[in-house]
């Protein structure tokens, strides 16, 4: 295929891809303080992540989603901050687009840690209203689960930062600084017993004290250091999706598809079995 990024196809480019499958991933990001990195960091690794398994697993990918609920970063102004109950409606009007168009198995993924608050009471009020199973990954959530053993220090993780923006096209977005490394422990530190009382800020609101308490960024001090991180990163990036076994997830989405038919059959007073009725 000449891409694989929908804004960048012709429409008979999209539809001549429909003919044969309906795979979309959509990574959905944040415009928000990072540090050293551009404010997009976030929204570019969850691109570049989506760019990979659509590779793997013959789909499209729809970028162009960076503005959604950041957040403790609101504190800086270069964040931008949109409510949660915003970005579950504004994800949701996609998602409904999308089922239109023909792209039954649709896969949302992020990055960024609060994303869930968005994404997952999307996908479930998208189930209950139109009887599709579309699905949510956590990459952050990935990660813990299947490549720990790949990140051997904090560069490692800084490094797949620059090599998404490489696959992307864009490392030289990436400034060459070294006064945004530090080792420093995060001003709400004191507050992680709350914090931790459910999953990614998902417990309790609040905004970071400090600008370096997101996040240190490893000194880059020269073009060459920068190219060395990103092909770094490169190969952990195609190992993590890799062992996410892309070709699995979206045959197994099609597999609950055809298990969730029959249970609506069977149970009609289901939401969804009772609104695809109406």
């Amino acid at each position: 295929m000449r891409t694989r990024i929908l804004p960048k196809m012709l429409n008979t480019e999209v539809e001549q891809y429909l003919e044969r499958n309906d795979v979309i991933i959509v990574p959905v990001g944040t415009v928000e303080l990072h540090g050293g990195f551009p404010l997009d960091s976030e929204t570019v690794i969850s691109e570049a992540f989506a760019l990979k398994m659509a590779e793997a697993a013959d789909g499209l990918v729809l970028t162009g989603l960076p503005y959604f609920y950041a957040g403790a970063t609101a504190m800086a102004r270069g964040t931008t901050q949109v409510s949660v109950r915003e970005g579950i409606d504004y994800l949701g009007a996609i998602a409904r687009s999308l089922l239109r168009q023909g792209f039954k198995r649709q896969i949302y993924i992020s990055f960024h840690g609060p994303a869930h608050m968005t994404c997952s009471p999307m996908v479930r009020d998208f189930f209950d209203e139109t009887g599709v199973p579309i699905l949510y990954m956590d990459l952050t959530m990935q990660m813990m689960k299947e490549a720990k053993d790949l990140f051997k220090s904090l560069d490692a993780f800084h490094a797949i930062t620059m090599a998404a923006y490489d696959i992307m096209g864009r490392l030289e977005d990436i400034p060459l600084t070294t006064e945004y490394f530090h080792q420093e422990p995060q001003t709400v530190e004191q507050f992680n017993g709350l914090f931790g009382l459910a999953y990614q800020s998902g417990s309790i609101g609040y905004c970071f004290g400090d600008q370096k308490d997101h996040m240190s960024t490893t000194a880059v001090p020269t073009e060459e250091r920068r190219r060395e991180l990103a092909e770094e990163g490169r190969p952990v990036i195609e190992e993590i999706v890799n062992r996410i076994h892309m070709e699995k997830v979206v045959a197994d989405m099609r597999d609950l598809e055809k298990f969730q038919m029959e249970a609506m059959e069977k149970y009609p007073w289901m939401p969804a079995a009772y609104n695809r009725g109406k």
